[in-house]
């Protein structure tokens, strides 16, 4: 394999789900997690892997697998503990760690909202913006000297799924107008602190969007139309003002059927502030959804599958690195000129140690040999992809899910919180090691 000088190659983590509380402020997170059933055993992210206090072992973890890059988040709600006014020694602490990154030969790509909002603030309001612009001033003012890559929000499409329109992601609400209104305030968001970021010289800002390939159960026109309306809702409706010319015109029409009324929160000047901002766009990619038709209520279209004998992660999602190249590729060729980076990519393999004391999470090192080589393979089709950030670095707290899912290339004994590198870690870092060319391991078998 071969990849492009300067190929970021990394992993990632945030904050709420790895650092414990320690002295931050309390989070949207810190109050959902105190209602009865809202995290799957009961867990929260009061302590989860303890890096607040153990960052130095994270960051020999870093130096040890060869990490060129490293994407962390720094926690909003310990900067801005009552959302208006910075604490000094949390942005000293990020300090601190982001110099360790840099001494560790780890290039940071600092993200400044990964959920943990202050519990004073919600993106139902549109002073959310402000208070969101003042936490990234702050943040920049210590940090923007020393890091490159900026990712702004994490996710909007989660935000404003899970938050606000199920209810079942902080903060808990469950209402389709206020998720669709709180997910055009996260892209202004975006618009505002990219602006704040590009004061400064040699920075480059962009949001991470979760993005779905959709794919038509069957060739009939109808579950073609279905598939083409999930990927508005999922993936255009953030992609579009990110990167093209606003709103797509076929989702703020159904916006505007389902709910029965304009998008009256989406005024004069909103996507001019939103858009023309993104030095770069990062890609957080899972799996694909395959969709049918259904009766609009209120959307006209099911997710069916990928059905049958498909290879899956343990949380039962379809490993299909395939999807991942033509969605790069996909990308490239419909916003040229803007340069990609994947900065989640991963899977749920359940492998804990056994009698040696190993993690023998053999799953996941073929997933992670796979989905490279269809990164390569997307830059040999000409996709301007920078770099490849693993989801995640370690096993940490899953939101909703809480400490089950495991995700990490190094295990955490919760317990105790001692890290064990995983097979899988062992061979990224080989795989770094040789440029992106995978190390040879025959008793692997690919997936598919």
């Amino acid at each position: 394999m071969s990849f492009p000088d300067g190929f970021l190659w990394g992993a990632g983590t945030s904050a709420y789900q790895i650092e414990g509380h320690h002295g931050r402020g309390e989070s949207v997170w810190d109050v959902f997690c105190r209602r009865p059933g809202a995290v799957e055993g009961g867990g929260d992210g009061s302590r989860a892997c303890d890096s607040f206090v153990r960052w130095r072992e994270d960051v020999e973890l870093v130096k040890e697998l060869g990490l060129g890059a490293y994407r962390f988040s720094t926690g909003w709600s310990r900067v801005m503990p009552d959302g208006a006014h910075a604490d000094p020694k949390a942005l000293d602490h990020y300090e601190r760690f982001t110099d360790a990154l840099l001494e560790a030969g780890a290039e940071p790509v600092l993200t400044l909202n990964h959920w943990d909002m202050p519990a004073s603030l919600t993106w139902a309001e549109r002073s959310s913006v402000n208070a969101f612009t003042s936490y990234a001033q702050a943040v920049a003012d210590r940090l923007a000297d020393r890091v490159t890559w900026w990712i702004t929000q994490n996710e909007p499409w989660i935000i404003a799924l899970l938050g606000y329109q199920l209810g079942l992601h902080a903060p808990g609400v469950a209402d389709l107008g206020t998720a669709v209104k709180a997910g055009h305030h996260v892209l202004l968001g975006h618009g505002a602190a990219a602006d704040v970021l590009h004061a400064f010289p040699g920075t480059k800002a962009g949001a991470a969007l979760s993005l779905f390939p959709c794919d038509p159960a069957t060739g009939s026109a109808a579950d073609r139309a279905a598939a083409r309306g999930s990927d508005g809702y999922v993936n255009r409706w953030y992609l579009d003002p990110l990167l093209g010319d606003g709103y797509p015109a076929d989702m703020r029409e159904h916006w505007e059927r389902a709910l029965g009324h304009g998008l009256d929160f989406v005024r004069d000047g909103d996507e001019a502030a939103i858009g023309g901002r993104s030095d770069f766009l990062g890609v957080n990619y899972y799996t694909r959804r395959v969709m049918a038709a259904a009766p609009p209520d209120p959307f006209p279209w099911k997710v069916v599958g990928p059905s049958g004998d498909v290879a899956r992660t343990d949380e039962g999602w379809e490993i299909n690195p395939g999807a991942l190249r033509d969605l790069l590729v996909g990308l490239s060729r419909r916003f040229p000129g803007t340069p990609l980076m994947i900065t989640e990519n991963g899977g749920v393999f359940g492998d804990t140690p056994t009698h040696d004391g190993r993690v023998h999470d053999d799953r996941r090192i073929a997933y992670l040999r796979d989905h490279v080589a269809a990164v390569e393979s997307a830059i040999e089709a000409g996709a301007d992809v920078r770099g490849y950030l693993h989801w995640s670095l370690m096993d940490n707290f899953e939101w909703a899910l809480g400490y089950r899912p495991r995700f990490g290339l190094v295990h955490v004994d919760y317990a105790t919180g001692a890290r064990t590198v995983k097979d899988s870690g062992r061979y990224y870092a080989r795989l770094i090691a040789g440029g992106g060319q995978a190390p040879a391991l025959p008793r692997i078998e690919a997936f598919g």
